[in-house]
């Protein structure tokens, strides 16, 4: 079967987050993912997002492959300074939560 891929690259503002979680929930659907993975697949997306805001991140780019299963890579771009904040470590300890419970590659 062949790999299927789909990415975007997205300034890292606020007026981008609801266009990918919708993204992120049509390409769950496509997956075939239930309605409380594709949840928390969308949750894992969107805490990777902030933490990568929060850290001077100014773009992301997430790149979607299906094929026998789901995975999702999500990376920073144009890094500036900035200082860590405290709310990752609850972003973290969410995404290890999530994660686990999702059988994403």
């Amino acid at each position: 079967m062949m790999k299927e891929e789909m990415t975007l690259s997205f300034p890292l503002k606020s007026e981008f987050m609801t266009t990918v979680r919708l993204a992120t929930g049509g390409v769950c659907s496509l997956a075939g993912l239930d309605l409380d993975e594709s949840e928390d697949c969308k949750v894992c997306v969107t805490e990777s997002l902030l933490i990568l805001k929060r850290n001077g991140y100014r773009a992301a780019t997430l790149t979607f492959a299906a094929d026998a299963g789901l995975r999702v890579c999500v990376r920073g771009a144009e890094k500036s300074e900035a200082t860590p904040s405290d709310e990752d470590e609850i972003s973290y300890a969410l995404l290890g939560a999530l994660v686990i419970g999702l059988d994403l590659e």
